[in-house]
C-alpha cells in the first residue's frame, strides 16, 4: 500500500494559505461546548501554524444539517472558543462559496485565522460535489487533513478537494491515529487482546472476522454479549438482542478456532427490571424472564483482569454495560482502571476507541492513563477492518 503523504514538519507555509480540515464535531447544549477534547487536540497544530506565519482557513462540520443551515449546529460557540484561546485574529466565514469567494479569503494576513461556518451546510460537501471542491481548493495553497475521524467519508472536503490543490497532507493528529491502530493489527507485541462492547454486533461483525486473524483474544461484553448467550441457548429476560445473529456469531467461532483466538463472554452480569433501577447480581442461567442485562458481574471482571494482565497489546471498543445509569457503569470503570495501571505500570499499549467509550470513562473518579484514546469512530474501525478509507487514498 501506498504511504500516505504526511505534513512535513520543516515545510515552510510563510504567507501560505492553508485549508485545514479538523473535526471540531463536539458536543454542544444551549450554545455552549459541553466536552472540547476534539478541539483541545487540534490547537497545537492550529498554534505551530500560527508559529509558521500561515494563513489558516479552518473547516469542518457539526452534526448533519443535510444543507439546510440549522442554527443549533452552527460553529459560533467554536469560534468564541477558538478566539478566546489563540493570540492571533480569528475571523468567521459565514458567506456562499459564490464566484467571489476567493477574492473574500485574499485578505487574510501571515498568521491569522478564518473559521468557515458549518461545511456540512452546503449540500454539496456531502455529495463530494466537484464544482464545490474545486471552489473550496481555489481559497488555499495548500490542503491539510487532519481529521481522521471524518476520512472515511466521500465528501468535498475530505475528498475531491484534494484533486484541485498543489500539495495535499495528512496532518499530525491524523497520523497519531493511525500509527495508534497499526500498534494493534501491524506492529503488534503479543499476546493482543481485543475488548468489543456496545449493543449490536451487526455494525462490528467484519471488524471482528478481520481483527480474529490478528490478535490472541477476543473478550465481548455490553449487550453485544446476550447474542453469544442466546446462541448457547441461554434465558437472556427482557435483554437487548438482534435477531438473525446465530449465522453470523456460528462464523465467528469458527474463524477463532482456525486463527487460535479465544473467545470469552461473561459468565455472570448485573441485571435489573428497568435501565433507570438498581442492580442485582445474577450467574448466567439465572435469569428472571423481567429481568435485563446492564452489566458485567465480579466474576467476569476477575476474568478479563487475568487476560489485560497477560496482555502486551489492548484494543477497546465499547462499553461494558449500561454506563448512563451509576448502577450499570462498575464494570466500564472496573475495566478502564485496569487498563490504565497496566499501562502505567507493565508498559501494556492500550488503545481506546468510540465516542460511548471515551464518555464512560470520564465518569471515574481517579486519573486515568491510556496509550492513545481514538476520538474517531466509523473511521477507527473502518480502519482496524483493514478497509482504505477514501480521504487517505487521496493523500496517498
Amino acid at each position: 500500500m501506498d504511504k500516505i503523504n504526511f505534513f512535513p514538519d520543516d515545510l515552510n507555509v510563510q504567507n501560505q494559505k492553508i485549508i485545514l480540515r479538523l473535526d471540531f464535531n463536539v458536543p454542544i447544549k444551549d450554545k455552549i461546548i459541553v466536552d472540547d477534547t476534539r478541539i483541545i487536540l487540534c490547537l497545537p497544530f492550529i498554534k505551530k501554524l500560527i508559529e509558521k506565519k500561515a494563513k489558516i482557513i479552518i473547516v469542518s462540520h457539526l452534526g448533519r444539517p443535510n444543507g439546510i443551515r440549522d442554527p443549533n449546529l452552527s460553529l459560533v460557540p467554536i469560534y468564541k472558543y477558538l478566539k478566546k484561546k489563540l493570540k492571533t485574529n480569528t475571523y468567521f466565514y459565514v458567506g456562499n462559496f459564490d464566484e467571489d469567494v476567493k477574492d473574500k479569503f485574499s485578505l487574510l494576513k501571515e498568521g491569522e485565522i478564518i473559521l468557515v461556518e458549518n461545511i456540512r451546510y452546503f449540500k454539496e460537501e456531502t455529495d463530494d460535489d466537484e464544482k464545490f471542491s474545486k471552489k473550496l481548493a481555489s481559497l488555499g495553497d495548500v490542503y491539510i487533513n487532519d481529521a481522521f475521524s471524518c476520512s472515511h467519508r466521500k465528501q468535498s472536503s475530505i475528498h475531491k478537494i484534494t484533486k484541485f490543490i498543489n500539495k495535499s497532507f495528512a496532518g499530525p493528529l491524523l497520523k497519531k491515529e493511525i500509527d495508534a491502530i497499526n500498534l494493534v493489527v501491524k506492529n503488534k507485541k503479543e499476546p493482543v487482546t481485543c475488548i468489543i462492547g456496545g449493543s449490536k454486533i451487526s455494525t462490528k461483525i467484519n471488524v471482528i472476522l478481520s481483527l480474529i486473524e490478528k490478535i490472541n483474544n477476543l473478550v465481548i461484553v455490553g449487550a453485544m454479549a446476550n447474542n453469544f448467550f442466546v446462541y448457547k441457548n441461554l434465558n437472556v429476560g427482557k435483554s437487548l438482542i438482534e435477531k438473525n445473529t446465530s449465522e453470523i456469531i456460528k462464523k465467528i467461532y469458527e474463524k477463532a478456532t482456525k486463527f487460535k483466538c479465544e473467545i470469552i463472554i461473561p459468565e455472570d452480569c448485573i441485571v435489573g427490571t428497568s435501565f433507570e433501577g438498581e442492580g442485582e447480581s445474577r450467574i448466567l442461567g439465572q435469569i428472571k424472564e423481567n429481568e435485563i442485562i446492564l452489566d458485567i458481574g465480579n466474576i467476569t471482571i476477575n476474568k478479563i483482569k487475568k487476560i489485560i494482565d497477560q496482555s502486551n497489546t489492548l484494543l477497546w471498543n465499547g462499553p461494558a454495560g449500561y454506563f448512563e445509569n451509576k448502577n450499570f457503569l462498575n464494570g466500564t470503570i472496573t475495566i478502564a482502571e485496569i487498563i490504565s495501571q497496566n499501562t502505567k505500570e507493565k508498559n501494556l499499549v492500550s488503545i481506546l476507541g468510540g465516542g460511548d467509550t471515551l464518555a464512560a470513562i470520564k465518569k471515574s473518579k481517579n486519573k486515568l492513563s491510556f496509550s492513545h484514546l481514538s476520538t474517531a469512530g466509523g473511521a477507527f474501525l473502518e480502519y482496524l477492518e483493514g478497509k482504505d478509507l477514501p480521504g487517505l487514498s487521496v493523500l496517498k
